[in-house]
């Protein structure tokens, strides 16, 4: 016999607009009633012993009445009814616990998804044993905060001697985060259906989440970083900025903000579209460093958005050539795509870090920085030509402790934003400020 394979599949909708899924809506809807004392008791049987199931009490009920019967009228053959009912109720009630125990359970590894895609889970149950597993329920605890789906559950039919049988499900992700799958239930009432036995496996897997990184098209906070500090970069007092050969490293597409004189006109009348000369001494082998505050004093949707923020400006330096790197309290300077996604996807707000931290408690690098915090007190402490991001409410306007240094104030109350949406729709009024001009 061939190994049998099974599949299901769960597709989470996409809402967007004003149609946002609750989590809390969710969690209530599937909140159950508090169990009674006699339905804990039997909770407690049947993951110890067994539980009884309609037909077994009905059993119990028969061979009692046969047994009490046959006392009185000392008859055999109510003796011989009673005696074989017990026996039937014994081997009910001690082989779905010994079924359960010869399943073997192992979770394939998860790979890792952004927040918003499907989690694809795979688990392998095998039979070693020379009797077939008839009539398994399964259910698959998701870990919590993960999907608005707390679980999910199958019903196995037969897995035959020495055959594996496979699972496949997805469930749509909600947020960042690192989560991790503890066990698997297994419950079944064979092999006649008088008693119910429930076990647990351990199948401890990993999955990790990383936060949504947002399509920037362009990001004055990136492209104009470092022009205050180095004037000698696209200077009319240099004359390689007006010369037209010689001194031309390459030539690449427009981007928003290159001066309009080291376009190469010839070049862009042949392709159809604005070719910028790359010099010798450009921004592009400039380093930029994206330092994130986790000090305490966060709300959780702006540091959700914050986090966002730090992967899209990371991921978008390096798509202009510009040598980047990501500072955390806790990590240090980062570099590399991996890195850098498993460590924004498993950051938390340091709760024992004081707002009132200066760069030097922090350890933050002796460089230009794009500084993403909540607190406008930091920034007399970020190096000469740091830019910054921070979170308060828009009304507030731009601090006066900025100084000369360029940056933004994004809303910490913005009514787009929420945890349980669709990460395409409740980032984009970020994306679109991270794209404006500076202030």
């Amino acid at each position: 016999m061939t190994n049998a394979k099974h599949s299901t599949q769960v597709s989470g909708s996409k809402v967007g607009g004003n149609q946002k899924p609750n989590r809390s809506q969710t969690y209530q809807k599937q909140k159950k009633r508090k169990p009674s004392l006699w339905q804990r008791f039997f909770n407690w049987l049947e993951w110890r012993f067994s539980t009884p199931e309609f037909a077994g009490g009905m059993l119990i009920g028969l061979a009692g009445f046969f047994f009490a019967a046959a006392s009185n009228t000392l008859a055999g053959w109510l003796y011989v009814i009673s005696g074989v009912s017990f026996a039937l109720l014994l081997i009910g009630a001690v082989m779905p616990a010994r079924l359960l125990r010869e399943l073997e359970v192992e979770r394939s590894q998860i790979e890792a998804v952004s927040a918003g895609d499907d989690i694809t889970v795979e688990l392998v149950f095998r039979n070693p044993t020379k009797t077939d597993k008839l009539l398994l329920e399964v259910r698959d605890i998701l870990p919590e905060g993960m999907s608005n789906i707390l679980k999910q559950e199958v019903v196995i039919e037969q897995i035959a001697t020495n055959q594996k049988y496979y699972w496949a499900y997805s469930v749509p992700s909600i947020r960042r985060g690192v989560f991790q799958f503890t066990q698997v239930e297994i419950a079944t009432a064979s092999p006649f259906g008088l008693f119910r036995s429930r076990r647990s496996r351990r199948t401890s897997e990993k999955v990790i989440v990383y936060p949504t990184v947002l399509p920037l098209s362009q990001c004055p906070l990136i492209d104009q970083i470092g022009r205050d500090t180095s004037p000698k970069q696209y200077s009319p007092d240099h004359t390689h900025n007006t010369s037209t050969e010689g001194l031309t490293k390459t030539l690449r597409p427009y981007r928003w903000g290159d001066p309009t004189r080291l376009i190469h006109w010839r070049t862009s009348a042949r392709f159809g579209e604005l070719r910028v000369r790359e010099l010798e001494v450009t921004i592009g082998g400039q380093e930029v460093i994206i330092a994130l505050d986790t000090s305490a004093g966060w709300q959780s949707e702006a540091f959700e958005q914050a986090v966002v923020a730090a992967v899209s400006l990371y991921f978008y330096a390096q798509k202009v050539n510009l040598n980047v790197k990501l500072w955390t309290s806790t990590s240090d300077l980062l570099q590399g795509n991996r890195l850098v996604l498993e460590t924004l996807a498993a950051i938390a707000i340091d709760e024992t870090l004081s707002p009132n931290s200066s760069s030097d408690v922090l350890d933050l690098p002796d460089l230009p920085v794009v500084w993403l915090t909540h607190r406008d007190r930091s920034f007399a402490d970020l190096p000469l030509g740091s830019r910054w991001l921070l979170w308060q409410q828009a009304d507030s306007g731009i601090p006066s402790s900025s100084g000369e240094l360029l940056g933004m104030v994004v809303d910490a109350n913005d009514p787009d934003t929420d945890l349980d949406g669709v990460p395409d729709t409740i980032y984009r009024a970020l994306q679109s400020q991270l794209q404006s001009q500076l202030r």
